[in-house]
């Protein structure tokens, strides 16, 4: 067997020599993205002069449209109520098409089946997505896969469509309500999502763009998030997706003593940061923990009569109720996690769509990230020099997404990671993680159940925070030695040579490989 020559990138980690200058691609040096001047793709168009654009066969769309070879997309804002990648996956392998490239926004759970029998009937062998999780992840890691999957955040894969590193020929996007022209939304209809924003991405650049829906509604239909000049037809289906499954998984209120804990110590720094005060803007995650900081946050903005610009990202009900209190005067929504979110994207002005380029390219003329002053993520491991990893367990098992971690780190004015010190036996807090997806440099601050950590970079938090009682500030280091002590020293992981997958950072240069996990 040939001998895998390696090279190291700036957060000395090894990527494969020859499959990266294979794939033309570049290791990871810095967090600074200055101030490139890119060239954008222009999509192919379809001149089309009629308005109706109602199909009655998915499959004759399909046999019209794509060839083996070349690259399909759709979107995850259904999330595991979805009912539309399964449906044109089923048509797609039973037609016998080969070496097709699978390039969704993210792969849930729901669509994990179907995609490994795909792989193994040959009729996917490339993907790139934010993540993956459950048995496409563990069957991934275990070399199912023929190519590496690339996992890209949600401004990265904007970048990466822009600029036609990704060339979409087909994409296959679910709404919840269109017109016959294509004017669709997913504010409408019975299984209402919200926001479009990873999908807008999709509609603009796909040389072919197919709405699935099951509510055609008389022209024409507005608001319209996707457009009827983007659209090239529009297939009439029986379902969609499940609108009580959307939300589930995504969102829950916490109880657990120790999520709670953790979010009342993140308020504080929250609250004794240079960044709390009228007009800053936050953006917060979908966990219990990060819903509970939503709502400690809420009950200090009302004590300190302090209102915030906007919140950003991934909105829950709690954020739009922060919306309609007027604690909180725009809500920035690329996707929405609940129904409570989605149904107030319809009612409220002020929560306004944006699509994923907005939301965190790193390559266009402002994202919104970069206005961010705040910033709470979670993390699966984060080791003792603040690099975080999402992508893959303890065992080295993709289980993760990249989501908007990586942009929403790089942009806000201080990030906040939320974990707890163990989670069953795996310690969190880790002399080096198994996956780098976001790099220490991007990240702030540290919170856990037994003590806060600030990365002794940022100096001038360091000096804040040492000023404020009752913070319990400790040494990361001594954070990793507690929660060894609790654990015990983990195993070491064994791989093989192969690598299973890359994991980009949002400029397009690799930041890790992520190895077949040995049986």
């Amino acid at each position: 067997m040939k001998k895998v020559t390696t090279l190291e990138n700036k957060v000395k980690r090894e990527l494969p020599d020859d499959l990266m200058k294979k794939m033309g691609l570049k290791p990871f040096e810095t967090t600074e993205i200055g101030h490139p001047e890119v060239q954008r793709v222009a999509p192919k168009v379809r001149v089309t002069t009629g308005q109706n654009k109602v199909v009655d066969s998915l499959d004759d769309v399909i046999k019209n449209n794509l060839k083996d070879g070349m690259t399909i997309s759709f979107h995850h804002h259904f999330r595991n109520g979805d009912y539309v990648f399964n449906m044109v996956m089923d048509k797609i392998i039973k037609m016998g098409y080969k070496d097709l490239a699978l390039a969704p926004s993210s792969l849930t759970g729901v669509m994990n089946d179907k995609v490994i029998e795909a792989i193994k009937k040959g009729v996917i062998t490339n993907i790139t997505s934010s993540g993956m999780r459950g048995s496409l992840g563990d069957f991934v890691s275990h070399g199912g896969l023929k190519n590496p999957v690339i996992f890209r955040s949600h401004g990265n894969r904007a970048r990466s469509i822009e600029e036609g590193e990704i060339k979409i020929d087909v994409a296959f996007l679910g709404v919840p309500v269109s017109d016959p022209a294509g004017n669709a939304n997913g504010q409408d209809g019975d299984a209402v999502f919200g926001s479009l924003g990873y999908a807008l991405m999709d509609a603009q650049y796909a040389n072919k763009v197919v709405l699935l829906t099951d509510n055609i509604v008389d022209y024409p239909n507005t608001p319209a998030s996707i457009k009827q000049d983007q659209v090239d037809y529009v297939v009439k289906v029986d379902k969609v997706g499940d609108p009580d499954k959307i939300g589930s998984g995504a969102t829950r209120f916490t109880k657990d003593p120790k999520e709670l804990k953790i979010a009342q110590m993140v308020n504080q720094v929250i609250v004794n940061s240079p960044y709390y005060k009228q007009g800053f803007s936050f953006q917060t995650g979908s966990g219990g923990a990060a819903l509970a900081v939503t709502r400690y946050l809420r009950q200090s903005m009302i004590k300190d009569g302090i209102t915030a610009s906007f919140a950003l990202g991934g909105i829950t009900k709690p954020t739009t109720d922060l919306l309609e209190e007027g604690l909180v005067r725009k809500v920035m929504d690329v996707q929405d996690f609940d129904k409570g979110a989605a149904a107030s994207m319809a009612n409220n002005k002020n929560q306004q769509e944006i699509d994923a380029s907005w939301y965190a390219d790193p390559h266009n003329k402002g994202a919104v990230v970069n206005n961010l002053d705040v910033s709470i993520l979670s993390a699966l491991q984060i080791d003792t020099d603040f690099n975080v990893n999402v992508m893959t367990g303890s065992d080295g098992v993709i289980r993760g997404a990249v989501g908007g971690h990586q942009d929403a780190a790089a942009g806000a004015k201080m990030t906040i990671i939320t974990a707890p010190l163990v989670r069953g036996r795996n310690a969190t807090v880790v002399p080096s993680v198994e996956t780098i997806v976001t790099p220490g440099s991007s990240i702030d601050v540290l919170v856990t159940e037994r003590g806060i950590a600030i990365n002794p970079a940022r100096k001038d938090l360091v000096e804040a925070f040492s000023k404020v009682p009752g913070l319990h500030i400790v040494d990361i280091k001594d954070l990793q030695k507690m929660a060894e002590k609790q654990v015990g020293t983990p195993k070491p992981l064994e791989y093989t040579d192969r690598t299973v997958a890359l994991v980009e950072y949002r400029d397009g240069t690799i930041i890790d490989a992520i190895k077949e996990v040995k049986d």
